[in-house]
């Protein structure tokens, strides 16, 4: 058995990162960003829209949602991509020409104006591009020939991709070199940003800011943009949002909330409390009812008892929660004349003040309606898996050599017919786990319990991408040990069973 163990929690890993690669995928491909704010499409911002932009673009960076999702091929950009997305912005910034035929100066044929989402989508690739194509855009803005929008265009670009990125600003506490390496880039960060230019700086002056500021700074630190051919290769499959994660994650890091800034997994340890009580309540509730129903009605089927018992509880199974929770709620929490529960939470407000006693009452009378909802599907699915295991082994041999040798009826169906009737039920047993960590969304966000799976429902809500990948790999590798457990179960319930 221990090969076997030993096996099987090998199996574990490779399962768990293609699992892990997978809800990645899937989260970081759907639409949207965490924290996405309106971008200016003509990209000459006004002081106070620079200030919003900049700081959403440390938290891209502290984030790293700048990266590209799985493979980084931004050494091969060429001054041409960068020019065709600044080129862009430069058009939506001038008039359509006339239908007169005219062609003023400055002006951009209407099959040539791009709109504003197509402006809006190049300003995000450029400021995500970041360090790699500032050599192309110091080219371009020492360009004289080029258009000066264009021009003061890559210098604003220049002023935030040529900036150096802090260690560590959220989650752990820094350490003195990550500290004093901060310190320095933040003061050549604040360097880089006195070197943008204004909208109305003439073209003399701007002329003059780059031949003696940004041409001598690429100069100084052109080796920070030149890549080898490892240096290529490491940027393509390291510098990715997922290499990232995974080397935190490896790290038993699951990184922190793009919300309140605190770390994932020590927020999740204050909501298992909630999960756990509920979850955990609501297993034993429905396997102390289910299995007990189940043999019983195995042992008179086909009566007229055995049939009702059914009918109830396949109409129970068919009625989803969400619908059961929302008649509970309003019949006894707000219905008339019943008002005997409360509407939601964990307990009543100043509990701080309450005894022990006073706080289990409060807590088991805000549990009764979710306990409930949460219970029912699975007693009825439960007890259906019981009855059909028993019935399966009733009429074997060897339950007719028991009652033949003697055994009384009781003795007959707990140690034979049950005992080996009950490899269904431990067959379910791999998804109790998750169920028990990672709680009911649907109850959970009905009733207002603060526990994961309201967690989960407000993390998907604010794409807070750290804690719902952390709330299903925990699920996701409480499955597979559930798995693992249930069967090794199966040879504690029936001996036959080798894992040799």
């Amino acid at each position: 058995m221990t090969t076997y163990i030993i096996k099987r929690v090998l199996l574990m890993i490779p399962t768990l990162l293609m699992i892990a690669l997978i809800i990645f995928l899937v989260l970081n491909l759907a639409p949207g960003r965490p924290g996405q704010t309106q971008v200016s499409a003509d990209g000459m911002q006004s002081s106070e829209s620079t200030e919003a932009r900049e700081s959403y673009r440390i938290f891209k960076e502290q984030f790293n949602f700048d990266k590209p999702i799985l493979l980084n091929t931004r050494f091969n950009l060429t001054e041409a991509d960068v020019r065709s997305r600044l080129e862009m912005r430069v058009k939506f910034n001038k008039p359509v020409c006339p239908d007169t035929g005219e062609k003023p100066e400055g002006c951009v044929p209407v099959d040539q104006k791009p709109n504003s989402a197509d402006v809006i989508k190049a300003v995000e690739e450029v400021e995500d591009w970041g360090a790699y194509i500032v050599p192309e855009l110091v080219a371009i803005a020492a360009d004289e020939q080029a258009d000066l929008l264009l021009r003061k265009l890559a210098v604003v670009n220049l002023a935030a991709n040529a900036q150096l990125r802090l260690k560590s600003q959220y989650g752990r506490k820094p350490t003195p070199e990550e500290r004093e390496y901060n310190d320095n880039a933040q003061k050549e960060n604040e360097l880089l940003r006195s070197w943008r230019p204004s909208n109305e700086m003439p073209a003399e002056e701007f002329n003059k800011l780059v031949k003696e500021n940004w041409i001598p700074w690429l100069e100084k630190n052109k080796q920070r943009f030149e890549y080898s051919g490892g240096d290529k290769v490491s940027i393509f499959f390291t510098d990715t949002r997922f290499a990232k994660y995974m080397y935190n994650l490896a790290r038993l890091d699951f990184g922190v909330s793009h919300v309140d800034k605190k770390p994932v997994l020590d927020t999740i340890g204050g909501k298992l409390k909630y999960s756990i009580s509920l979850s955990l309540l609501s297993i034993l509730l429905a396997y102390m009812i289910s299995v007990p129903l189940g043999v019983w009605s195995a042992y008179r089927q086909g009566t007229r008892a055995d049939q009702t018992v059914t009918l109830i509880l396949f109409m129970l199974y068919s009625l989803p929660s969400f619908f059961i929770a929302v008649v509970v709620l309003e019949l006894f929490t707000v219905g008339t004349p019943f008002k005997w529960f409360p509407t939601g939470g964990f307990g009543d407000a100043g509990a701080d003040t309450m005894t022990t006693l006073e706080q289990l009452k409060s807590i088991t009378w805000h549990l009764v309606l979710p306990l409930l909802c949460m219970t029912y599907r699975g007693l009825a699915s439960l007890s259906r898996y019981a009855r059909t295991g028993v019935l399966d082994v009733i009429r074997a041999d060897y339950i007719r050599t028991a009652r033949a040798k003697g055994l009384g009826e009781p003795m007959v169906v707990i140690k034979h017919a049950v005992r080996n009737g009950m490899i269904p039920i431990l067959t379910l047993l791999g998804s109790l786990l998750p169920v028990l960590i990672g709680g009911s969304v649907i109850i959970e966000v009905i009733f207002n319990i603060p526990g994961m799976g309201l967690y989960l429902f407000e993390s998907i809500l604010a794409r807070d991408y750290n804690a719902i990948m952390a709330v299903l790999l925990i699920s996701s590798l409480l499955t597979l040990v559930g798995l693992l457990v249930s069967d090794l179960s199966y040879a504690v319930v029936d001996p036959r069973i080798s894992f040799d």
